[in-house]
């Protein structure tokens, strides 16, 4: 962690090799977060792209009590949360990921999820799939712990609730 933070600083002062190790160390992550909150790859590459350049261009406002990793994942939620809003006030309402290839149940928990709000469903991913911990997804989100937990327990309450329902047809 220690040295994620002397990188940090390096990328601070413009130091374009620190900031290739950055993204070698923790593009893969975050790319693998944003397909899971927006559901393609080209939009996660997008979304990857937009928070490693925030990243970059705000490396100096990087906070040392905070670790990298959260900072970094902080910066890509708020992306994908963004673009998610977006999605919503041009389609009215989320569509599942196009995937030809996928089974049922792929389909019926994204028709699922897209009754979960927007930031229970980033909560859910962070903490079920990512494995990220209550006080992380506080950090990340800027949310008190007892938010966090109140949003994953409606988030699971709506998830459950429409897949017992058939996937939200």
């Amino acid at each position: 962690m220690e040295h994620d933070k002397r990188l940090m600083g390096r990328v601070a002062r413009g130091d374009e090799v620190a900031f290739t190790e950055l993204v070698g160390r923790y593009g893969g992550r975050l790319l693998g977060v944003a397909r899971r909150l927006l559901g393609s790859r080209a939009d996660a590459e997008d979304a990857v792209q937009r928070a490693l350049l925030k990243c970059y261009l705000g490396a100096g406002t990087y906070q040392a009590e905070w670790a990298v990793s959260t900072w970094l994942y902080r910066i890509l939620t708020n992306v994908c949360v963004d673009e998610l809003r977006r999605r919503t006030s041009r389609m009215g309402q989320l569509e599942p990921p196009a995937r030809p290839d996928a089974p049922g149940q792929y389909l019926d928990l994204h028709r699922a999820l897209v009754r979960v709000p927007t930031e229970a469903r980033v909560l859910l991913a962070l903490r079920y799939v990512d494995g990220l911990s209550y006080g992380e997804l506080a950090r990340i989100r800027g949310i008190s712990i007892n938010t966090v937990k109140s949003q994953l327990a409606r988030g699971k309450s709506l998830l459950r609730a429409a897949l017992t329902k058939g996937g939200a047809s």
